[in-house]
């Protein structure tokens, strides 16, 4: 998964963070030029019952989409994702648009397919599907995290 390669001290996020014992723990891997991610959603997880809280959807889109950009950036340069200096991405901007109301109770899955790469900046547009219908788009504008915020 494209989170198992941050370094620790970058890897704390609620979404994806691997060291964050209460998060969400994503996992997103590359499927072709496309990437994807599975996420089943806990009970807790409610908005009325029987449907997803549109806050974790827009966290996993989120996510999976700034995982995404790190990814891509690497890709671009030819680079493993293992390699030195770290490419971690925040989200710069994220517009999510509910389409239907996401049941509680199947695997949610998340694509996300790459729109620009410049510079420092990554688009992502992405949908999430729930039992084959699609729940939700969004797009994550991701910027490089600056060295001045990666702790030493």
């Amino acid at each position: 998964a494209f989170q198992d390669y941050y370094p620790d001290i970058l890897n704390h996020c609620y979404g994806c963070g691997r060291m964050n014992d209460r998060g969400l723990k994503i996992k997103s891997y590359w499927d072709g030029d496309e990437s994807i991610c599975t996420f089943k959603p806990k009970p807790y997880h409610i908005s009325v019952p029987g449907y997803v809280y549109g806050g974790l959807i827009a966290s996993l889109i989120d996510c999976h989409c700034t995982g995404t950009a790190s990814a891509a950036a690497y890709r671009a340069e030819g680079r493993d994702m293992d390699t030195e200096p770290p490419l971690r991405f925040l989200t710069a901007s994220l517009h999510v648009d509910y389409l239907r109301p996401t049941p509680l109770d199947v695997p949610l899955e998340i694509q996300a397919s790459v729109k620009e790469i410049k510079g420092r900046k990554v688009v992502i547009a992405a949908k999430l599907t729930a039992a084959g219908e699609i729940c939700a788009r969004g797009e994550v504008v991701a910027v490089q995290v600056p060295e001045h915020l990666i702790p030493k």
